[in-house]
């Protein structure tokens, strides 16, 4: 069977943005050329790959399994295509960059400091996303690298490679002085108001296994959206909170709570797709990353 070229490549597209008109402006084509497309596709196929929807347009069960087919040839294309464009000496590019809260804090920062200082040009495009959320954009080949903290989403399609490691802490406000320069378990500590991610990110199951290890229940008062949540909550006496170390810096209307119980370091991971051909770009930024400190 031969079926156009072009036709995979609008299908590509509408599928990637689940948009016909998005995928339009991307294409620099109008959407009665790309509807008409799709309609050829289905019909060499003898299949419907689109079902609409009232954000736009999804994938059928044909339609996906054809997706998981033709991504992979266009991300390679793609990819060819960036590394022949981008010059020797990183004049033009992109990286796409799906970080979360705690690693965008505790690491990258001064690299994308460091990197913009030697590659001005270059345009960084990050998006900040729970871990299992960076880890989805990563499989749907929205993104160059996943950069998250532990514990992470296993794949065996991923490779994971630890950037660094760092500590958390356990902190509170002069609300509840009587908890500073003591030792203190956790148990001791259930009275307490807590403070946390929300039940959906990794660092809320981080939490709920180590208490559970101790024969406790991880049970939070508040949960926050976002990492940089919890240091202005604890400030404001709303409660107990657990932060990495990095956050805290500085502050000085704060104190950490030294318990029995060792809190277990995490780690910082850059995350790829096992095989995925790199830009010169991410290349350069995948290589900064992995620098020794």
């Amino acid at each position: 069977m031969y079926i156009s070229y072009d036709y995979y490549r609008i299908f590509y597209y509408v599928a990637r943005y689940g948009s016909i008109s998005k995928a339009a402006n991307v294409l620099m084509n109008n959407q009665p050329n790309l509807t008409r497309t799709i309609k050829n596709l289905e019909g060499e196929l003898g299949c419907p790959l689109f079902s609409r929807t009232n954000r736009g347009v999804k994938l059928t069960p044909e339609g996906k399994r054809l997706y998981e087919h033709i991504k992979i040839a266009f991300e390679q294309i793609e990819a060819g295509e960036a590394e022949i464009v981008d010059s020797k000496s990183l004049q033009n590019g992109s990286v796409y960059i799906s970080a979360s809260e705690v690693a965008l804090h505790c690491c990258l920062l001064p690299i994308f400091k460091k990197y913009r200082a030697l590659y001005p040009n270059i345009r960084l495009h990050v998006s900040n996303h729970s871990t299992p959320q960076a880890i989805e954009a990563l499989k749907e080949g929205l993104v160059d690298f996943a950069i998250v903290s532990t514990p992470t989403v296993k794949s065996t399609n991923l490779e994971e490679i630890t950037v660094r490691k760092f500590q958390e802490v356990l902190i509170s406000s002069n609300a509840y002085k009587e908890l500073k320069n003591k030792t203190v378990s956790l148990a001791d500590l259930t009275d307490y108001p807590l403070i946390s991610l929300s039940s959906q990110t990794k660092t809320f199951d981080f939490y709920s296994k180590l208490y559970e290890g101790y024969g406790l229940a991880y049970v939070p008062d508040i949960e926050a959206a976002t990492a940089d949540q919890i240091l202005p909550m604890v400030r404001s006496d709303l409660g107990l909170g657990f932060v990495p170390e990095d956050f805290i810096t500085g502050v000085n209307d704060i104190f950490t709570i030294k318990t029995t119980e060792k809190i277990p370091m995490r780690e910082i991971c850059l995350i790829k797709r096992k095989g995925q051909l790199l830009s010169m770009a991410a290349k350069e930024f995948e290589k900064m990353m992995l620098e020794p400190v």
